[in-house]
């Protein structure tokens, strides 16, 4: 479970320091103009554009009244909340290095080869990280594993390394959602206080639907890449991969063992840790290296030497030094979130939505367009699911929605829309360990995009929207909900 702190509610901002709604749209639109500049029209990496929008939104907390100690405790809160995706990804890149060198990712893009065709591969990809990914609880192990061996498959069967990350990440996150040992299933559940198992069963239906129509667009789009392998391709690749390093099952052990600890409940740092020893100990007695050279690797990212250039560019890999890049935006980002939360912006906003909404459906569509909001700006799914999900929990009891109403919105469209933002943790992650750039994988990344649009047309045609009578002045009678209730 992530870290957490409570948001600053509305009610509880100094009237003297907090923003008007057309003040705490300054920051907000700055921010946007800030990123789109700097990534778009400048081409610059996503840490300047970051930086200026720290620096703009701080000398705004300052006109607003706070000091620089109240805007450190912003920046503090949002590292706290973004903590354990830091570990992680300082966790990841080492243990995708020792997964290479100790040929367990060799050996799944070899079978899978052998058994994989292009017709197929994109929604057996979806469909396999959905079970992974529920199984363990955990997308981001999914893709940082399986994901990269799943790249290396699509390259030997002609598939667009962007088609495999979009599917990956729809399987992924998919499975994710459903899994009770997920991170940010229980975050949901937990904020929004609804019983963990009344979550997920909410959540089933919408996430069934559209995870259903991503397979169906992936296996159309299957059929048009068919019979496009390049001749030769899967004998270079695989005879590549046979004489740099030992393609057997044992290479498997690694993966057995931190997808066992994570079936067992084991939480998911230090079951990556434990699979980094594992990497490591199958690289010594398997593959042959010295205790030193494994760790360096983990330490340093590995370069493969062997006559498939193909095998050389999928297998480079960076080990923990080479996530210097991703952990930098990751902290800046985060930082920016947490300055946001403090001086009040983002309370200022909720509370102008809140007191617009007429009924349950537009209050359900407009929490999933809200966590949608909160992840662009803060750059963290947490934050996505605990603003929203704490700040809306009256306004639900208002409307006569049950709490799981909340949480499903807030998950649906929180958790795996943030990928879809270079600047987002998630994405910056995901196209940190696939090698491919969020921009790129993102028209492919369909669960991302039929999640949200299913929970909007649910809010829409009320289907699923269960609403109870709302007690007023006696038993047995129902009053009108009051929009935007303080209380």
């Amino acid at each position: 479970m992530a870290r957490s702190f409570t948001p600053t509610a509305y009610e509880d901002l100094d009237p003297d320091r907090r923003p008007s709604f057309a003040a705490a749209l300054v920051p907000v639109l700055a921010v946007v103009a800030f990123l789109g500049i700097g990534s778009a029209v400048l081409g610059l990496d996503p840490h300047p554009p970051l930086l200026w929008s720290i620096a703009f939104v701080g000398a705004f907390g300052l006109w607003l009244g706070y000091d620089w100690d109240d805007l450190f405790d912003g920046i503090a809160n949002g590292l706290v909340m973004g903590l354990q995706a830091i570990l992680i990804i300082f966790t990841i890149y080492g243990l995708i290095a020792t997964w290479v060198s100790a040929g367990t990712i060799p050996s799944l893009m070899y079978y899978g080869l052998e058994i994989l065709s292009p017709t197929t591969f994109l929604p057996a990809a979806a469909v396999l990280a959905a079970v992974v990914a529920f199984a363990i609880g955990s997308s981001w192990t999914t893709v940082g594993t399986l994901g990269v061996a799943f790249v290396g498959i699509g390259a030997g069967l002609g598939v667009p390394a962007p088609m495999t990350v979009g599917a990956v990440l729809s399987g992924a996150y998919a499975g994710d959602k459903q899994s009770p040992l997920s991170d940010t299933t229980n975050l949901a559940a937990g904020v929004t206080n609804t019983d963990l198992y009344a979550h997920i069963r909410r959540m089933r239906t919408g996430t069934a639907v559209a995870f259903g129509l991503a397979v169906v667009a992936f296996a159309a789009v299957g059929l048009q890449i068919s019979g496009s392998i390049p001749v030769g391709r899967i004998t270079d690749i695989q005879n590549g991969l046979t004489e740099t390093y030992a393609i057997t099952a044992v290479a498997f052990v690694p993966l057995v063992v931190t997808f066992g600890l994570a079936l067992r409940g084991y939480a998911a740092l230090p079951t990556l840790v434990a699979g980094v020893f594992a990497g490591a100990l199958t690289t010594i007695f398997l593959q042959g290296a010295g205790f030193v050279a494994a760790w360096e690797t983990f330490m340093y990212g590995t370069a493969p030497e062997s006559a498939s250039e193909t095998v050389n560019e999928l297998l480079a890999t960076g080990g923990l030094t080479g996530s210097a890049w991703t952990i930098t935006v990751v902290v800046a980002a985060l930082s920016l979130g947490g300055i946001l939360e403090r001086t009040g912006v983002l309370a200022v906003i909720a509370h102008a939505f809140t007191s617009a909404v007429r009924s349950p459906g537009a209050l359900v569509a407009g929490t999933g367009i809200s966590a949608i909001f909160i992840n662009a700006l803060t750059a963290q799914q947490y934050m996505s699911i605990v603003l929203p999900g704490v700040t809306l929990r009256n306004t639900y009891d208002e409307f006569g929605l049950d709490s799981d109403q909340l949480s499903r919105a807030v998950e649906a469209a929180g958790t795996p829309t943030g990928a879809l933002f270079p600047w987002h943790a998630g994405a910056v992650f995901m196209a940190s360990a696939t090698g491919v750039p969020t921009v790129e994988y993102a028209p492919y990344f369909l669960f991302a995009f039929f999640s949200p649009l299913v929970l909007f047309g649910m809010a829409l045609t009320g289907f699923t929207i269960d609403v109870n009578p709302v007690s007023a002045d006696g038993p047995g009678e129902t009053a009108t909900p009051t929009p935007g209730g303080d209380d």
